[in-house]
């Protein structure tokens, strides 16, 4: 079960960063890659406490909060704020097949997937 979970991720991966070649604006490649991994600045929020960095880590890894983003964006026909959320959701789906879910406050490696100790 757990490889069609993944597989699912992958397949949600896939098709927002095929949105976001869409909605590219205007930007190298090289760029959006540089932009893929930005969501995980948020994990500055562990300097504080685990309380704080679970908060702005869920933030900006939320699916829900990503789509919402995206489809603001969508409907106000602003591309940036649509492409961020495009962007958000593909980096939550890409930390989700690696097993990087939300995290619960209590340490960083306890997630809504599971523990990452293993």
């Amino acid at each position: 079960m757990k490889i069609i979970l993944k597989l699912e991720e992958v397949a949600m991966a896939a098709i927002a960063i095929y949105f976001l070649s869409i909605y590219n604006l205007g930007l190298s490649s090289w760029v959006w890659i540089v932009l893929f991994f930005t969501p995980d600045i948020s994990m500055l929020g562990y300097l504080l406490n685990t309380q704080t960095g679970a908060i702005t880590y869920n933030l900006f890894h939320h699916k829900a909060i990503a789509l919402l983003i995206a489809a603001t964006g969508y409907y106000l026909h602003n591309d940036v704020v649509t492409a961020i959320g495009i962007l958000l959701f593909a980096h939550a789906s890409f930390d989700r097949i690696w097993g990087y879910g939300l995290k619960y406050s209590d340490n960083f490696k306890n997630t809504h997937l599971g523990s990452l100790e293993k």
